[in-house]
Order: structure tokens, then C-alpha cells, then sequence
């Protein structure tokens, strides 16, 4: 039996990772490796953190990352599994991989800038062609993005506004439902101005009305990428944590213990911005694949998940 082409969507997403790795390395970040099993996970509420051996598989690696920038690294980077329980789907798995990259002194303008040179650098590489196609439709990833506040996309498409009169079930159900599939897809997109109640772990800019310092970004129709003016004030980030807390135990989910480190470490943590990029599914749209499965060399739901 010959071997697979070299347009197999796994020798695809190969050439992808290698770009991702000379983009970075070309623009001197240090690619670090942080704990994959961790102590506690990230206490944001609606993400199921899979138990693993007395502690937790890692939902992002963002704190450990965030650790190091306060200990002066100046550009980071990583790749690697990352484990969320009860997301399974055509663009969900409970195991896969994250791209994570944080600037120290920065803010979204420099993050904004790295993803749209990323992009296209990778694209060409892992494919020859600067464009996503599937089906029949095409994003130039090198066009112009559309850069959409929340407030407008939610009035346009869902008639409201979300930072005018919060309702978290109707915002999320909208977004999926009436926004997300009316966003254009021959260009990038990037959502900016989220709601304060979806800051996370990103600063919120004052009003009015207040809003957070985020954005994430679509192609073709797909969000990939999510970026943050990072949080770095300790009283903030405890209120929240406390917020989170007492949200997950109405819902009735294990409530995670606070992650002492990262807060010790704020008081050194310099102004900084980073971004979670979902490797798998850039990996599914330069292959033109309608969900994950192609670029998945095994996709098997471990038992406890």
C-alpha cells in the first residue's frame, strides 16, 4: 500500500505545527513546556476540568505561562494538549491542542498584529495558498479584517444589546444562534468589546459602558482564537474568583481551589497581552474539513470524560 500524500489532512496540520514553530522562533519567543497535570485549574465557570491522578488535567496552560512572564520573560510561547470534560462535537474534543502566546509590555495591537502575520505564514506553508477554502466558499486571509464590536453585531443580527442589558443564557444562545452564522466569511473577523460579565481573565476597560479588552477572532464562520489585555490586578482577579466560585456552586460543579501561585505572582506580572489559538481547528480549515475528525490521528473519549 503506498503511504498517504502529501496533502493528507495529518501531513497538513505536520507542516502547520513546523511553521507555527518558525514563526515564533523567528520573532525570538521562548517556547516553554508547562505542567500538563495540575493542582487546581483555571476556576472559570461553564469549563469542566478532567480529574487526574489527585489533581486536574490542565484546561489552559495560561497561569503557569503567566508565572513565568512575571519572572521576566519577555515573549512566550507553547503548544500543547489541553483537556476539557463534556465538550465533544464536530469542533469540540475533550482532548486537544492549544497555541498560547503572551508579550510582556503589550497590549491587543501587538497580539492583532502577530495573528495576522501568523496566519497567512502558516497557511502558505502547510498548504501553498494563502485562502481557506470549503465547499464553496474562500477567506483570504490576507484581506482586511472585519473588526465587529459586540453591541453593533448583537443589534444588528439578534436586535439587542448585551452591554446595555445583560442576559448571559440569551447572549450565549444569540451568538451561536443568529451571530456567529451571520458573520462574513471571506475575511477574517475579530469580535471586540465583549460584555464585562465575559472579561475572564481580561482587563475591562471603564465606560460607558464598560466592556472587556478581548477579542476573538472567526474564520469562516469558525472562532479559533481568543485574545485578552491581561488581568493583572490581584483585588480584581479575587473578586472574580469569588464570583466564579459561588456561580459554580449554584450550578452545582466542583469548585476548584485558588491557585495561590498565580496570585503571588501578580504583583510582579508586568502589563501583558496574550491569545489561546485552537490548533486542531486551523488545522481542520486549511484542510477544508468540516470538523475535527481529519486532522485528529485518533479521536477516542477517555472514560471519566
Amino acid at each position: 500500500m503506498p503511504p498517504p500524500s502529501a496533502d493528507h489532512p495529518l501531513a497538513i496540520r505536520a507542516r502547520m505545527l513546523a511553521a507555527i514553530r518558525e514563526f515564533f522562533h523567528d520573532r525570538d519567543f521562548l517556547e516553554v513546556e508547562t505542567p500538563v497535570r495540575v493542582t487546581t485549574p483555571v476556576l472559570e465557570p461553564h469549563i469542566r476540568a478532567v480529574p487526574a491522578g489527585g489533581g486536574w488535567l490542565r484546561t489552559s496552560p495560561e497561569l503557569h505561562m503567566k508565572r513565568l512572564l512575571a519572572e521576566g520573560w519577555p515573549r512566550l510561547v507553547q503548544i500543547g494538549p489541553c483537556f476539557r470534560a463534556g465538550e465533544t462535537g464536530p469542533l469540540h474534543h475533550p482532548e486537544f491542542t492549544m497555541l498560547e502566546w503572551y508579550r510582556a509590555g503589550a497590549g491587543l495591537d501587538e497580539i492583532e498584529r502577530d495573528l495576522r502575520e501568523l496566519l497567512p505564514f502558516v497557511a502558505v506553508r502547510a498548504t501553498g495558498r494563502n485562502v481557506i477554502r470549503r465547499g464553496e466558499g474562500e477567506t483570504d486571509l490576507t484581506a482586511p479584517w472585519a473588526k465587529l464590536e459586540v453591541a453593533e453585531a448583537f443589534r444588528r443580527w439578534a436586535g439587542w444589546d448585551p452591554l446595555a442589558a445583560w442576559d448571559e443564557d440569551r447572549f450565549d444562545l444569540d451568538l451561536v444562534g443568529k451571530v456567529e452564522p451571520a458573520l462574513p466569511r471571506d475575511r477574517p473577523v475579530a469580535l471586540t468589546g465583549y460584555p464585562p460579565q465575559r472579561a475572564a481573565f481580561a482587563r475591562t476597560a471603564p465606560g460607558p459602558p464598560p466592556r472587556a479588552e478581548r477579542f476573538e477572532l472567526y474564520l469562516d464562520g469558525v472562532e479559533v482564537a481568543n485574545a485578552y489585555d491581561e488581568l493583572t490586578d490581584r483585588t480584581e482577579h479575587e473578586q472574580r474568583y469569588a464570583e466564579w466560585a459561588a456561580q459554580r456552586q449554584a450550578a452545582g460543579d466542583e469548585v476548584h481551589p485558588l491557585d495561590d501561585a498565580f496570585l503571588a505572582c501578580l504583583g510582579r506580572l508586568p502589563r501583558c497581552a496574550g491569545i489561546a489559538l485552537g490548533v486542531d481547528r486551523l488545522a481542520m480549515l486549511l484542510c477544508g474539513a468540516e470538523s475535527l475528525d481529519p486532522v485528529l490521528a485518533f479521536r477516542e473519549r477517555p472514560p471519566e470524560v
